[in-house]
């Protein structure tokens, strides 16, 4: 993978950890697909990053995941323009608090259309292109901790980001014959927009309970990607790297972080 230009997808990277691994490629010297729903704020995101690394090397795409068509257009365009894929990041995901009880055929649909099912079919669409140009490329999948510990009312959350920790080892074996490695990525406490939208005491509640004494950041993530992607890892396929400080070893949760967070995406 070092010796050829990294050519990247990455979905749901507008903001949050999928910006930040966008961003982390590209000052790498990456060419980036970045694709989100909010296509105005995808366009702002890339031209944040081509001005800082002073070069025009991520491309923004409009795209709902949920739309498996719209997701393969937009690596056929990417790659039209730049050239075969190396590395497929399935970053986009929505979160949601429900109660178990209270949870409604509407909201379960969408969850999994766009948790599961666009996280299913950007690796397909990835895959396809890897195999039809003979890349042994690298298929990164976003799972969470919480697809392995219980977490209150994250129940439905929880259930696809578990299935997703279960398809890279699914794809890992289906497409190790091709040259192509497939890894998932649990991040567990990561301080956003978001997770400080959630809670304005997110950083200093988390940084309690983990063994390592902070939150975790976006470019913790990104920096694991990176390596993913790496020649160094070229014998690592079917894992789900956990990215949270320790927090797993014990899995506590801070004593004052809501139960029902007020902020969903």
């Amino acid at each position: 993978m070092t010796d050829q230009p990294l050519r990247v997808v990455v979905t749901g990277a507008a903001r949050g950890i999928g910006f930040g691994i966008v961003r982390a490629f590209a000052h790498r010297g990456a060419d980036v697909a970045l694709s989100d729903i909010d296509g105005p704020a995808a366009e702002q995101a890339a031209a944040q990053i081509n001005a800082e690394i002073g070069a025009e090397r991520v491309r923004p795409y409009t795209v709902d995941i949920a739309d498996s068509k719209s997701v393969s257009q937009m690596m056929d365009d990417f790659a039209a323009g730049v050239g075969p894929l190396t590395t497929v990041i399935a970053n986009a995901g929505v979160t949601v608090y429900k109660p178990f009880l209270e949870t409604d055929v509407s909201t379960f649909d969408r969850i999994l259309a766009v948790n599961l099912r666009g996280t299913y079919f950007t690796a397909q669409a990835g895959a396809r292109h890897m195999v039809a140009n003979g890349t042994a490329g690298r298929i990164l999948l976003l799972s969470s901790v919480v697809g392995q510990r219980a977490f209150r009312n994250f129940s439905l959350y929880s259930l696809t980001k578990a299935g997703i920790a279960m398809l890279a080892q699914s794809l890992a074996l289906e497409l190790g014959a091709y040259g192509i490695s497939v890894n998932a990525i649990s991040p567990g406490a990561i301080l956003t927009e978001r997770t400080q939208a959630e809670d304005p005491r997110y950083a200093e509640n988390w940084a309690s309970v983990i063994p390592k004494g902070r939150v975790g950041t976006v470019d913790d993530v990104a920096n694991t990607a990176l390596w993913l992607a790496e020649e160094a890892a070229s014998h690592i396929t079917g894992q789900n790297i956990v990215v949270d400080g320790g927090w797993l070893t014990y899995g506590h949760v801070p004593l004052d972080h809501p139960d029902m967070p007020q902020v969903d995406e």
